[in-house]
């Protein structure tokens, strides 16, 4: 590790230096989509991360020469690690020229960091919760990247398993064309579902959803994730963070709520019209121009391509044909807007009923993505 020196993120030029490691990382790369500097800086910060509440964090970077060459996040998330009786500290952020001595040098940070702590593995890339970005790309690294998952570099995936890391977890993403009218099978199990479980759709509004309706969808999401991967269960607060930061960034019309005749919530599908391009252009900064490439994409631009980010159907209700639902509704809505392609967010390889409920629309998997692990105690 000649060279290279590993700090933790204790200064402001530490942190200014871990949040624009990436612009120099991914230069000149299409594929890459940026996250907002101030979401990154936000994370990290109690008053604007109600996460921490249930978390221990530690960012660090690594520099050669004085100039930054990687960077790392250790987590701790003592909520997820008790519901899953593990002793996992995770790793997230991660960042890194093409160097195994970088790269090692970061895991070894996160490692020690673990150990110090009572961890017994390692595992990532993951956040504090289910909704923050998770998993490395380990193929299709031709395509491009989206504002809900973590797009690198070929060379990230060679480096974990030169440093011993196996697969805990594989997702996948489902990409679909959008046909011109219902499927004939959707359109007959959406009557079906009306008629014979009394089920019906429903659209809210913002100030709805930001009042008592948030707690619904939060409160129906935390019953569905429940058995998969890693998950915790968010907390009111960390809910009503979650609505406020994004709420405004949807469009309403492309989200879909399903409930039964007692007014109960039973499904909810959120999707929103890609803006990736807004944030390439912004290249994660609001200032002096990236506010106005944001709204023109939010606001302004026609997308032909959709992001289908969440779907979480009540337990009780699964296999009822409640899915037929939210694409009889949503397919009609996305060709009035001019949406031609969907892709989804990342959803478990071994999750088989999620992945076969696109089987109608004739699917094609990519962008398979990994969670790493490593036991830290030898």
């Amino acid at each position: 590790m000649t060279g290279i020196e590993i700090y933790k993120v204790t200064t402001e030029k530490n942190m200014n230096d871990f949040i624009s490691l990436p612009r120099h990382i991914y230069k000149g790369c299409d594929q890459y989509v940026p996250d907002m500097d101030m979401d990154i800086r936000d994370f990290f910060s109690p008053k604007k991360n109600p996460s921490l509440r249930f978390a221990d964090v530690q960012p660090f970077i690594a520099y050669r020469d004085n100039e930054p060459v990687g960077r790392i996040t250790g987590i701790i998330s003592y909520k997820s690690n008790e519901i899953w009786s593990k002793k996992i500290v995770r790793f997230s952020h991660i960042e890194f020229v093409d160097d195994p001595e970088v790269s090692k040098a970061l895991i070894n940070a996160v490692e020690q960091w673990g150990k110090e702590r009572g961890m017994e593995e390692i595992q990532g890339p993951m956040g504090i919760t289910d909704y923050d970005k998770e998993g490395m790309l380990i193929e299709d690294f031709e395509l491009d990247g989206s504002i809900i998952e973590i797009w690198n570099h070929p060379y990230y995936p060679k480096h974990m398993e030169q440093m011993g890391f196996g697969k805990d977890a594989d997702w996948l993403q489902i990409r679909i064309d959008v046909p011109k009218e219902v499927p004939a099978r959707y359109a007959r199990v959406a009557a079906y579902s009306r008629e014979e479980f009394k089920l019906k759709v429903v659209k809210k509004t913002k100030k709805e959803i930001y009042g008592s309706y948030g707690k619904k969808i939060f409160d129906l999401l935390n019953a569905c994730y429940a058995p998969l991967f890693g998950f915790a269960p968010f907390s009111d607060e960390q809910a009503y963070d979650f609505i406020h930061k994004y709420v405004p960034l949807l469009d309403l019309d492309f989200v879909t709520f399903i409930e039964n005749d007692k007014e109960e919530l039973v499904c909810i599908a959120i999707t929103m019209a890609d803006i990736s391009d807004g944030l390439k252009k912004s290249k994660g900064k609001l200032f002096p121009f990236g506010w106005y490439h944001l709204l023109k994409s939010l606001k302004m631009t026609k997308h032909d391509k959709a992001e289908l980010m969440i779907i979480g159907v009540h337990p009780e209700y699964q296999g009822l044909g409640v899915n037929a639902l939210i694409f009889d509704n949503l397919i009609p809505i996305y060709n009035r807007k001019g949406i031609k392609w969907c892709e989804t967010g990342p959803q478990l390889d071994n999750n088989v009923k999620e992945l076969s409920q696109w089987k109608v629309l004739k699917p094609e998997m990519v962008k398979r993505r990994r969670c790493w692990v490593k036991n830290i105690t030898a």
